[in-house]
């Protein structure tokens, strides 16, 4: 493969094996933010063993997750040099405004949250849980503006420099709000609260299923399953903006969404197979269903990948179809897991064990969507990585060899592997523990100790993956 191809691949792993850890922790971040507030208002030592809980949780994929992200923000200008320089005047300042405005807002009550309990007042207490939660999502917000704006580009003119052309930032406000920065917001995050909803209901049904801590149990699936209602709720609304602006904006994606070659009434499949060689769609679909969802009309047309040159509409036709049908599906598991949820919360399946363990298993449904809804936006943008201004080709460094890149995507496989371990210990071992773990210890010491304490347990687990 040429080196390109394998920076692609490269790329891709290290953003889909981020992407574990950031969606997690912004989910998490408000089920820690409800927990803190829970015990504020009650005052009751269980509560505030449970809010302890979750913030442990939270603390250690947040730490993965900003030590996977650094790796991806170097590979900019490693393996994609064509593109930093085409793109550093404009990619640099939401990159810059993510780290100085929410990164530090999150790491700095997130550090109130780990060792202030003793040192600040209850209320400021729980209004730092929020904080951390507020900062997470200011912080997703920059990095979808970034890719928002690779996706749909505005507010910016393209000029030519001594090392090529290049794109110079015209309006700050029309490149951050551009064609679907907001629509592309509100579909992912909330996608991430779903998420962190169903990791709540899960621990909670491992609870159940073990017989013990009850009263903890009922109320994560309590939680969890409000949290979940209501984002499964918003979804449909963010959902359906998310596929008009595709339509509006990128319509070579839509056609690759749907597998459509010629240009007409765009059909909505429920699931299918794309033969890329024949330009066939084999699909139980309804036909011009999605013209319908966009413009309320079974006949209105759109372009298929026909009408676009072959150097400029999507590749991997058949991923991205299945990509995306495998989200819209994984959110029908969703919402039918939910009602089960729902019928334990109203004790309708008391005493019996089979539902327990499909909720326990139940996080990888929105776990999937979002990878796969990620997938499906990145090679739906394909061959472009600047959506019709610069090719992914034309962007990476030509001063990068393809053994390097086999290098390094190795050694690369080999430490994430050391960390994942690393991390999926020190989670497995927290909840074991459970939130009895925080209530005796916070019998026996201050929480100021308590807090060094898990710090030094955190370091001690991370010296021995090390």
């Amino acid at each position: 493969m040429d080196a390109a191809s394998l920076a692609r691949m490269q790329f891709a792993f290290t953003a889909l094996y981020h992407y574990l850890f950031v969606p997690l922790s912004i989910g998490l971040g408000l089920i820690v933010a409800i927990m803190t507030t829970k015990a504020y208002k009650s005052h009751d030592a269980h509560d505030e063993a449970r809010a302890q809980f979750w913030t442990r949780l939270f603390t250690m994929t947040f730490a993965v997750g900003v030590a996977t992200g650094i790796t991806m923000e170097f590979s900019f200008g490693t393996n994609w040099a064509g593109y930093s320089r085409f793109v550093g005047d404009i990619f640099g300042a939401p990159l810059a405004a993510e780290a100085l405005f929410a990164f530090f807002l999150e790491s700095v009550f997130l550090g109130v949250l780990l060792f202030g309990r003793s040192r600040v007042s209850r209320r400021f207490y729980m209004v730092s849980s929020w904080l951390v939660w507020f900062g997470s999502m200011l912080s997703s917000l920059w990095i979808i503006i970034a890719n928002s704006w690779m996706q749909t580009p505005a507010g910016y003119k393209v000029v030519d420099s001594y090392n090529g052309s290049k794109a110079v930032l015209t309006d700050f406000f029309a490149a951050a709000l551009n064609h679907t920065t907001l629509q592309r917001f509100f579909h992912t995050v909330i996608a991430l609260l779903i998420l962190g909803a169903f990791v709540c209901i899960a621990v909670g049904a491992f609870y159940l299923w073990k017989k013990r801590d009850q009263r903890s149990a009922h109320i994560f699936i309590r939680v969890g399953t409000i949290v979940g209602v209501v984002t499964a709720l918003l979804m449909l609304p963010a959902a359906h903006a998310q596929a008009l602006a595709v339509a509006r904006t990128q319509p070579s994606k839509l056609a690759a969404m749907e597998g459509q070659y010629e240009e007409g009434p765009v059909a909505l499949s429920l699931f299918g197979w794309v033969d890329e060689e024949k330009q066939e769609t084999y699909a139980l679909s309804i036909p011009g269903g999605t013209s319908f969802l966009a413009d309320q009309s079974f006949e209105t047309e759109y372009p298929g990948l026909n009408d676009f040159a072959e150097d400029e509409r999507p590749e991997f036709v058949n991923a991205i179809f299945q990509s995306y049908h495998a989200m819209v599906a994984l959110f029908g598991v969703i919402c039918i897991t939910l009602i089960l949820s729902f019928l334990i919360v109203r004790g309708k399946l008391a005493g019996k064990r089979w539902p327990l363990v499909i909720l326990m298993l139940a996080w990888l449904a929105p776990y999937l969507a979002i990878e796969f809804g990620w997938i499906t936006a990145e090679l739906g943008r394909q061959p472009w990585i600047v959506f019709g201004e610069l090719k992914t080709v034309d962007a990476a460094s030509a001063s990068v060899d393809s053994t390097q890149l086999m290098i390094t995507m190795g050694l690369f496989v080999v430490v994430y592997l050391v960390v994942f371990a690393g991390w999926v210990r020190m989670v497995a071992k927290t909840i074991k523990a459970g939130p009895d773990a925080f209530l005796a210890t916070n019998g026996d010491e201050d929480s100021s100790s308590a807090s060094l304490s898990f710090a030094a347990d955190t370091a001690t687990a991370e010296g021995e993956v090390e």
